[in-house]
Formats: structure tokens, C-alpha cells, sequence
């Protein structure tokens, strides 16, 4: 049996940052365009792939491949406390509401300007928190 190449930590953990960091640059982008509902979603993706990155630097192998931003930080090891878990569960619903809009287009029409640029600053600060738990 062929043994599996050993997994190089600081690569994978530096792919994820860097997706989680384009992510974000993504989501910008998409403000400027005024596609707030995407640029939710890709705030969420932001925030998953850092979670990723601290899952991998942390557990030393491969990501699980999840979208619930709680469950991740929970599998990470992360302690959170209620306003983190509020906040990850908030993002997380971006992921699904952006993706799988109801046929009224709720969401959608929720995103305003104001809203957007609110939650955005959410993704930012929990980022910002997230980054503080790699090298």
C-alpha cells in the first residue's frame, strides 16, 4: 500500500487565509457593485475559510468540508461565547439564505446598503478574532 504524501501544515493553513482574505476582497467588491446579497454570502465564505485555516493549524490535517460556521469553530477547538456563536450562526445563514433565495426573495430584498454594511463589519470583527488564534 502506497503511503499518503505528509500533509504540510503551513501551506494548507496559508491556503486558507489566503482564500479567506480574497473572499473578503470578493465581497468588497461586490458592495461596489451594489450586490449585497452576494457579498454577504461571500463574507460568509471569508469566514469559513478561516476557520478552516485555524482547524487545520490546530488539528494538523485536512478541513472537514462544512459550510456551519458554529460547527466549525466548535470542531477547531474554539471556545466561543454567546455572542460569537450568535454571530457565526448569523453569518452562517447568509451562506444558505444568498444560495438559496425563497421564492419571494426575501433576503435579497433584506440587503439593503445599511444592512450590508453592518453585517460586513460583523464578518470583519469576527475575522479580525479569528486571525488572533494563528501565528
Amino acid at each position: 500500500m502506497e503511503e499518503q504524501p505528509q500533509l504540510n501544515i503551513e501551506r494548507v493553513t496559508a491556503y486558507w487565509q489566503t482564500e479567506a482574505d480574497e473572499a473578503l476582497q470578493v465581497a468588497a467588491h461586490l458592495i461596489e457593485a451594489g450586490d449585497y446579497s452576494y457579498a454577504l454570502f461571500f463574507g460568509h465564505l471569508a469566514v469559513e475559510k478561516m476557520l478552516k485555516a485555524i482547524y487545520v493549524y490546530r488539528k494538523q490535517q485536512h478541513a472537514p468540508p462544512l459550510h456551519n460556521l458554529v460547527r466549525l469553530a466548535e470542531l477547531a477547538d474554539l471556545d466561543l461565547d454567546a455572542a460569537q456563536t450568535e454571530a457565526l450562526a448569523t453569518i452562517t445563514a447568509f451562506n444558505i439564505e444568498a444560495r438559496y433565495p425563497d421564492l419571494k426573495r426575501a433576503f435579497r430584498q433584506q440587503c439593503t446598503s445599511a444592512f450590508t454594511a453592518r453585517h460586513m463589519a460583523s464578518i470583519r470583527e469576527v475575522l479580525t478574532w479569528l486571525k488572533s488564534h494563528l501565528p
